[in-house]
């Protein structure tokens, strides 16, 4: 039987701290109701947008069953009244003879009934309902059970009526769920790029959003193909279109989750947000990053901000052609070398600043010493190409499919199961159980990551920026921006930047037959998916090509993101996600003072082609040195430009700081029950006191 290219491979060496990554032998109820949400997400759909929202769903279910037996918790949703306006009665919740067994069991029943009604249309709804029965039947609990009195006693019922209470919430959030979270309004401002053909298309405007189109064939077993032309003659590659978790779409994309901004967030206000309005459309945004980073690109003077646009794609261009460990260059990629950035750049002109445009890095000085220790780092040398492309595959959407969020809740349990972990919220007062952290700890991350998806996609929606593939393409079409004395030259074309992107000129091996592309631009780049015919034993490496044919470094299968690319999600999730992994943990260092992820050499891990050639293993010193590389890792990738990622990581900090405080008025005592935290509750939450 045909496997397609993102079939999984039981060759896949995953690694932590040095040691096959091995699962503890008990767990809480709570975690393995998470893990099998991970598993869930890694066989639905690739929407992180919605993925984040459908975490935070599921972490309200196992929070408002866990506080409802609590004497001071508050329940985020239970005998509450939500930002959206929705109300979930409560009569009040008999106590139980064994608290621990009844939030167990409300648990299960919450969970099980959120997750198979919100999965029911997921592909693998079969094998997604069998793993939750499987889970409610491992713990002795009746599936069928389908009562909501709680008022009886039962903790079952009570795990129901939440469960009804989530899906009811849901529905009036703003994510028009009840239609797949679809935006019929929506309409790209450009025609569909067919990427097997050169060039960007018929591009209307390179400042926006581009669809990509995959014409398909059928080969002669009735698979359907692509056809890519390289040299002048044509290839022909397996591939179906489907998205980044391998499930099947249409032959063209459609922009996902646009309106995102009006859905009901967790810590966000309302009375922060911006409204704007397009094609008779709102677009609501928490955070504006406006003209201080996104610059455009004028197609007739080059004038305005035109150099900063073509500045910053060349750069993604560069750094393509790092993607491969033939040139030599070594990298310490220890703590020691790696993160700690002092400050980000506040406005476009710093960006130049920031990136290294021929060393493919950030400003990160590294740290001295490991805390925890007390030690200087040990330094880890890889070649660049094997780790820029590790890192650009493990950040893409978790090591396993989670997406970008769900990849955050995984970096939780990895964090969770270290030895060195003292599992006091924030750092502070008493150790709690398992099941209190895994519980608080994921309703905390989950409502950072739901809140950050809403504030970047709204971003997304209203600016429907373009991505990389559109940009350098049309830019190359036009040709060289650099000299006017130069072949070529358009204001609107590319700067060249020699050995990295150059004109075509006579006797040049890419002029062709004739000199059919001399004067044309070409990049020193990743040289893309034509060139993989088996990726076990293939690797495209990096080599001169025409502009008009570049990729990602991205699977064919996924060539490009289905939304645009102002202002990064990866960054904004991410930098979310280290702000409440910090303050749950009350350390900005991971424990011990290092996190690790460790790929075998040749292993597969990079599915879409041969490598790493050696063994690579990612480091972090703390959770915002995580998060700087995720954001690094989607301009490796070739999917985000600069001016995407920093006002990501910006909103993404500034989200996450605002999602742990709000958090807190549920998590500890609030003597006046106005969800608000007096300076005397802020001392006992500081202290840690329930």
């Amino acid at each position: 039987m045909r496997q397609y290219p993102f079939v999984r491979t039981a060759t896949i060496f995953l690694f932590f701290l040095g040691a096959a990554f091995r699962l503890p032998a008990q767990h809480s109820i709570a975690r393995e109701w998470s893990e099998a949400v991970l598993k869930t997400i890694d066989e639905d759909l690739a929407r992180p947008a919605v993925q984040a929202r459908n975490l935070f769903h599921f972490s309200v279910a196992m929070y408002d069953a866990w506080a409802a037996y609590d004497t001071t918790a508050r329940p985020y949703m239970l005998g509450q009244t939500t930002a959206s306006g929705f109300t979930c009665p409560c009569k009040g919740v008999p106590a139980p003879k064994d608290v621990e067994a009844a939030r167990n069991e409300a648990i299960s029943f919450a969970a099980y009934r959120f997750l198979t009604s919100r999965f029911t249309h997921s592909p693998q709804a079969s094998g997604v309902m069998t793993r939750f029965r499987d889970m409610m039947t491992k713990h002795g609990y009746d599936y069928r059970n389908h009562s909501i009195d709680y008022t009886s006693g039962s903790p079952a019922a009570l795990g129901n009526y939440i469960a009804q209470c989530v899906l009811q919430m849901g529905s009036k959030d703003g994510s028009n769920e009840e239609n797949n979270y679809s935006n019929t309004k929506y309409q790209p401002a450009n025609p569909p790029m067919e990427v097997i053909r050169p060039g960007a298309g018929q591009v209307q405007d390179p400042n926006r959003w581009q669809p990509v189109k995959m014409r398909r064939a059928l080969d002669n077993d009735g698979y359907p193909m692509l056809e890519c032309r390289c040299g002048g003659k044509p290839l022909w590659m397996l591939i179906d279109s489907i998205d980044g978790s391998g499930r099947r779409l249409t032959g063209t994309q459609s922009c996902q989750t646009p309106h995102w901004g009006r859905v009901t967030p967790f810590a966000l206000k309302r009375t922060d947000q911006k409204v704007f309005v397009r094609d008779r459309q709102d677009f609501r945004l928490y955070f504006d990053p406006g003209a201080d980073f996104l610059p455009r690109l004028d197609t007739a003077k080059g004038a305005g901000s035109s150099a900063d646009y073509q500045w910053n794609y060349a750069l993604v261009a560069a750094w393509s052609g790092l993607l491969s460990p033939a040139d030599g260059v070594m990298w310490d990629v220890s703590p020691g070398a790696m993160g700690n950035v002092s400050r980000y750049p506040s406005k476009l002109a710093e960006l130049r600043d920031f990136y290294g445009l021929e060393t493919g890095k950030d400003p990160g000085a590294g740290h001295t010493l490991n805390p925890r220790t007390g030690q200087p780092y040990t330094p880890l040398q890889v070649p660049r190409g094997d780790f820029t492309r590790v890192a650009a595959h493990y950040w893409s959407e978790g090591p396993n499919q989670e997406t970008a969020a769900g990849h955050w809740l995984t970096l939780l349990h990895y964090v969770s199961d270290q030895p060195g972990l003292n599992k006091k919220i924030n750092g502070k007062g008493q150790a709690v159980n398992d099941l209190e952290w895994d519980v608080k700890a994921c309703f905390v991350l989950s409502g950072a990551l739901h809140d950050a998806a809403i504030a970047a996609w709204g971003v997304k929606g209203w600016y429907d920026s373009a991505r990389p593939l559109t940009a350098l393409r049309f830019m190359a079409a036009k040709g060289q921006s650099t000299s006017p004395q130069e072949p070529s030259y358009h204001p609107a074309g590319i700067p060249l930047l020699p050995g990295r992107i150059e004109v075509i000129k006579k006797g040049d091996p890419l002029a062709g037959a004739k000199n059919v592309n001399l004067g044309k631009i070409k990049f020193f780049a990743w040289k893309g998916p034509s060139m993989i015919a088996d990726s076990t034993t293939d690797m495209a490496g990096t080599g001169w090509i025409l502009a008009e044919n570049w990729y990602p470094y991205q699977p064919k299968w996924f060539i490009s993101p289905p939304y645009s690319g102002f202002v990064s999600g990866h960054s904004a999730l991410a930098h979310a996600g280290a702000e409440a992994l910090s303050w749950l943990t009350g350390d900005a260092y991971f424990p011990g003072g290092l996190g690790e992820y460790t790929v075998k050499a040749n292993s597969m891990f990079l599915q879409y082609e041969k490598g790493p050639s050696v063994d690579v293993t990612l480091q972090w010193a703390t959770y915002r040195d995580a998060a700087d590389q995720a954001s690094l890792s989607r301009i490796w990738s070739g999917t985000e430009a600069p001016f995407d990622d920093i006002p990501g990581r910006i909103i993404g900090a500034e989200v996450g700081r605002g999602a742990v405080q709000f958090a807190r008025t549920y998590l500890f005592k609030d003597r006046d029950g106005d969800g608000v935290l007096s300076d005397e509750d802020k001392n006992d939450a500081d202290a840690g006191v329930k």
